[in-house]
């Protein structure tokens, strides 16, 4: 998208972090691995992931760090999710809560695991990612699909009507059918 700060786009009058973040309305803390303006209209713990660029792995455990041991629950979004809602982050927590798993996340249509649109128990995903960690020495660079080699994920299907949950923005024509949807 041109190097554009793609969470900061907006979708419906919002950036998509906001949407993202309105999702999650509820929990505490609420925290953004990135940049943010000064004037964001939510509350956050805002940090970043040393050194800055070690992908998604690496800013999952960024701010897992801001997140105290009493937390049961961890949302792991990505920042580009537009049309993500309370309910969908309902459904995985629900999902969670009666599986013997690490995480939930949903599965696409075409049968790929939505990593990035996931909750965790909150001291299961620690544990994954002390576990890649130590697998790959250290986590900067690690894929997010690293953390299905340590942990065990319940794979949800989406089956409402709408828009899937874990749709992201990555090119300008995602941002137009996200735009679209929101209407």
């Amino acid at each position: 998208m041109g190097g554009a700060d793609k969470p900061a786009l907006a979708v419906a009058g919002q950036s998509m972090l906001t949407r993202v973040l309105a999702a999650v309305h509820d929990a505490d803390p609420r925290v953004v691995v990135g940049r943010i303006a000064p004037d964001f209209p939510v509350p956050v713990h805002v940090t970043r992931e040393e050194p800055p660029g070690g992908g998604p792995v690496a800013a999952a455990a960024a701010g897992l760090a801001l997140v105290p041991s009493q937390v049961t629950y961890t949302a792991l979004l990505a920042a580009d999710l537009p049309l993500l809602t309370g309910e969908a982050v309902d459904v995985l927590r629900l999902t969670l809560e009666s599986a013997p798993m690490e995480g939930a996340v949903y599965r696409d249509t075409d049968g790929h695991l939505q990593l990035l649109c996931g909750v965790w128990r909150t001291a299961g995903l620690r544990a994954a990612l002390d576990r890649v960690a130590e697998a790959r020495g250290g986590l900067h660079g690690a894929p997010v699909r690293a953390l299905l080699d340590h942990s065990r994920v319940a794979e949800v299907s989406w089956r409402r009507p709408g828009p899937p949950p874990w749709f992201d923005c990555d090119t300008d024509d995602d941002l137009r059918t996200a735009e679209e949807w929101a209407q």
